[in-house]
Order: C-alpha cells, then structure tokens, then sequence
C-alpha cells in the first residue's frame, strides 16, 4: 500500500544520510588528504581570507553529524548552503564536469538545490528530537 507520508519521512531520511556522509568525507579530505594548513592555503589561493577553511571545515563536519543524528535538519541545511553556493562559484570558471580540471561545478550546484530540498523537507525518519528544542519549521501541537 502507497503511504505518500512514510515514503517521504524515509526519503528525507535517506537524503540527509547521504549529505551527512558526503560531508563528513570532505572534511577528512580536508583533514587528512589535503591537510588543514593546505586548505588554508587553497583558500588563499583563490583570494578567500584563510580562516574560511576553519569555518567551512567546522560546518561541515558539525552540519554532517547533525544531519546524520537528524538534529535541527532545516536550519542545518540552510546553514550549509551558502558554503555550497561558494564551492559553486569557486568552481565555475573551471565548467560543467567536476572530473574537469579544478573541479567543475555541477556537483556543488547539485549539492546546493539538495540542501534546499532537505530544509523543504525536513528531517524525516529516525530524526533526533529534543522536545524542549523544537525544530525549526516543524508544527508544535497545540
């Protein structure tokens, strides 16, 4: 039998999984492929102040674990978004394909309209819920 709320509650679970994951394995490579101090100097590179690398490191592994757990997935996502949108632009001048040189851009942009499906959808199965710390976007009974 069709249930459009069950199918969906698990497809939202099933999406913040993967994004939790992905993000947790670009901050390793971050961690230990590239290093910290080689992110920083990426980031230079391009003409980012190098102390973005910390806070995009720290998001995304704070924001990878929290969609994992299913904790205050809608502000999460959105919160991420904008580090998509830069991985985005960062990207762009190298074209479409990531296997592209430098990277393309169309697995961030990807990533981004995935984000925003995700805060659309909210946490879905198996989320962590804290009564006392409503998530955001969610109907509170009366």
């Amino acid at each position: 039998m069709f249930d459009a709320r069950t199918q969906t509650a698990y497809a939202a679970l099933l999406l913040r999984l993967s994004m939790g994951v992905l993000f947790l394995a670009h901050v390793g490579l971050k961690l230990f492929v590239f290093t910290l101090p080689g992110t920083v100097q990426f980031f230079e590179s391009i003409g980012l102040p190098g102390f973005l690398a910390y806070v995009v490191t720290f998001a995304e592994f704070f924001g990878g674990i929290a969609l994992i757990l299913g904790f205050q997935v809608r502000a999460v996502a959105l919160a991420l978004v904008p580090i998509l949108i830069g991985a985005t632009i960062v990207h762009a001048p190298s074209g479409w394909m990531f296997a592209n040189q430098g990277g393309g851009w169309e697995f961030p942009a990807f990533w981004t309209v995935a984000l925003l499906v995700q805060a659309l959808l909210g946490a879905g199965a198996y989320a962590l819920k804290i009564p006392a710390l409503p998530e955001i976007g969610e109907r509170q009974p009366a």
